[in-house]
């Protein structure tokens, strides 16, 4: 099956759907015209339909491994890698000081879903280099910035974060990896980090690796983290490089899926480091790099959900598998698509990658317009949007994936048809870059520290947009509305909660009924943008909110019910 880039998905939402067209109003990206935004993705669909995605297979059945100490990346991944920096793409929403376009984040989220969708292996490497440089542009002094941007930019070096070690996972305070001063205003880094995605690779370049530590006097949690710059190469005043620096991959993980990408176990004996901001402010820095990632680890799903959906769709179509209800009539192809349980599965995968894409898109216009016009609105925006779009992107492409196999019958169990691999290399998304639990509490409880105000603000916009349908399509509109009224109570349930364990205890089934909620808005939105009165986008919206946005009720009703229930059974009980 060959991948098609959904090219004219992306044009649709941001002309109708998550308005880019107050990016593309503001000073800051004028040169985001329709002319330029239709040239950008239609060359990064081609990138991706006949570069990468002819690499997806070569990912999986060619793992990437370690051989004497270096890392052997999976045929063909070194030329399509080139093939993407050689086109500037690493730099698409880089600050042009550097080398960069400059032009929007929404841009890169779609450019980020494309790639996923079509060798997830492979665009996981640009992303963490995307993160890295946004790190430096905000934390780094003007020297590192000069030394480093531009070479990052290019593509000519690829980034990593070193965050997690085998006792400090999500609780990254408990890191132990150490930083001495040397005297000279650099530090000798020593300690061993594990998780590390694309920590090595054979593409050439440097390779250059934000490390949390602990300097000697640093306080105990993450008051005392410091982030540091320790490239692979030590880097000459020229910006060439110089001697190989005391670092090593230990080993590679070995994981269920993403065999592409190698997973490192990187050791530090005395390594040369530069600090990235101030002493015992790693945190600040690191979260920068980490904000980035979980939206775009939230695109990650929804690509692979784009990916996953694409092999189903076009595996049903030409199946032929018994007599179907369709059979002899108009419309009728004769093969499984006609059987209405798979028409269903593919409905379904189809809606959910727009609802989950949309809400993506909508959290990466709010970081344009925080960048743009520094407003704390849009700040709180995307703030708010960030853990919504991170776990409900994963948990879509997890699921899409899951339901791919499902359209596949038997042969989705057979690893040849490729359909399984979708399912092995999303499954880490909802894990990494904070686990889908850990961003439905910063959800229920960092993001409503201002008492529900941006959560209440979203579901007014939803509302109005609702009342303005019901003239037009009530069958659509009042749904949305209704809906609506539901989150908001279970929103005012939330605020009013003074135990966060309470409002811990239902934060996925509440993020899961809000993401529900907004994925009915933006289906609304599509279909009252749609000039015919009832074609696909109204169709498939029709699906979305009779049959898909109803199981808001069941996460909401969940998500109020309290911590109790969840002690009840002790350990004990739990284990008999």
């Amino acid at each position: 099956m060959a991948f098609r880039a959904p090219v004219s998905e992306f044009t649709f939402l941001c002309e109708h759907v998550v308005d880019f067209d107050k990016v593309a109003a503001t000073e800051m990206f004028a040169e985001a015209t329709p002319d330029t935004v239709e040239a950008v993705l239609t060359e990064v669909g081609r990138l991706s339909e006949e570069v990468f995605a002819p690499l997806q297979r070569n990912g999986d059945l060619d793992p990437a491994r370690l051989e004497n100490g270096v890392v052997r990346t999976s045929r063909g991944f070194a030329e399509g890698f080139r093939a993407f920096a050689d086109g500037g793409w690493m730099g698409l929403s880089g600050p042009a000081e550097y080398g960069g376009m400059g032009l929007p984040i929404t841009l890169t989220s779609a450019l980020n879903d494309m790639l996923s969708a079509s060798c997830l292996s492979l665009g996981l490497n640009p992303l963490l280099t995307q993160g890295q440089i946004e790190a430096l542009e905000h934390h780094a002094n003007d020297e590192m910035k000069a030394l480093y941007l531009p070479k990052l930019l290019s593509g000519e070096w690829t980034g990593t974060m070193n965050l997690t070690e085998p006792q400090a996972g999500s609780d990254v305070g408990a890191l132990r990896s150490r930083a001495e001063p040397k005297g000279d205003g650099t530090y000798a880094i020593s300690g061993q980090k594990i998780f590390i995605s694309w920590g090595d690779h054979d593409f050439g370049g440097n390779v250059c690796h934000a490390v949390l530590a602990r300097l000697p006097d640093a306080a105990p949690g993450t008051r005392g983290i410091s982030l540091f710059m320790v490239p692979k190469y030590l880097v000459n005043p020229d910006g060439s490089l110089g001697d190989a620096n005391s670092l090593r991959v230990v080993s590679l993980e070995h994981k269920l899926g993403l065999h592409g990408s190698p997973t490192c176990v990187m050791e530090y004996d005395g390594a040369t480091g530069w600090l990235i901001g101030e002493e015992h402010k790693g945190m600040a820095a690191m979260f920068t790099m980490m904000n980035n990632a979980r939206l775009n680890v939230g695109i990650q799903g929804v690509g692979v959900a784009e990916g996953a959906y694409q092999a189903a769709l076009a595996y049903a179509s030409d199946r032929k598998q018994g007599r179907t209800p369709l059979e002899g009539k108009p419309g009728g192809t004769g093969s499984i698509v006609d059987h209405a349980d798979v028409r269903r599965m593919l409905a379904t995968m189809k809606a959910d990658v727009f609802a989950s894409r949309a809400i993506a898109l909508a959290c990466a216009v709010a970081l344009d317009m925080q960048k743009a016009t520094g407003e704390a609105e849009w700040s709180a925006r995307a703030a708010f949007l960030t853990p919504i779009a991170k776990a409900f992107g994963t948990e879509t492409g997890i699921c899409v994936a899951e339901t791919g196999l499902q359209v596949h019958g038997g042969m989705g169990f057979i690893e040849e048809t490729g359909a399984a691999q979708y399912s092995r290399d999303v499954r880490v998304t909802s894990i990494y870059e904070g686990t889908n639990g850990i961003q439905a509490m910063d959800l229920v409880a960092r993001k409503m520290m201002d008492g529900g105000e941006m959560a209440y603000a979203l579901l007014d916009e939803i509302e109005t947009c609702a009342e303005q349908a019901r003239d037009r399509m009530p069958e659509l509109g009042e749904p949305v509305w209704q809906a609506t009224e539901t989150l908001r109570e279970a929103t005012e349930w939330m605020v009013a909660q003074g135990d966060l364990n309470d409002r811990f205890a239902g934060s996925m089934p509440y993020l899961m009924g809000f993401a529900r909620v907004l994925g009915g808005y933006y289906h609304l939105k599509a279909a009252m943008a749609e000039a015919e009165t009832d074609g696909p986008r109204t169709r498939l919206a029709r699906f979305y909110i009779k049959r898909l946005l109803p199981q808001h009720q069941s996460y909401l009703a969940e998500a109020v019910e309290g911590a109790a229930d969840l002690y009840a059974l002790s350990v004990e009980e739990l284990s008999a």
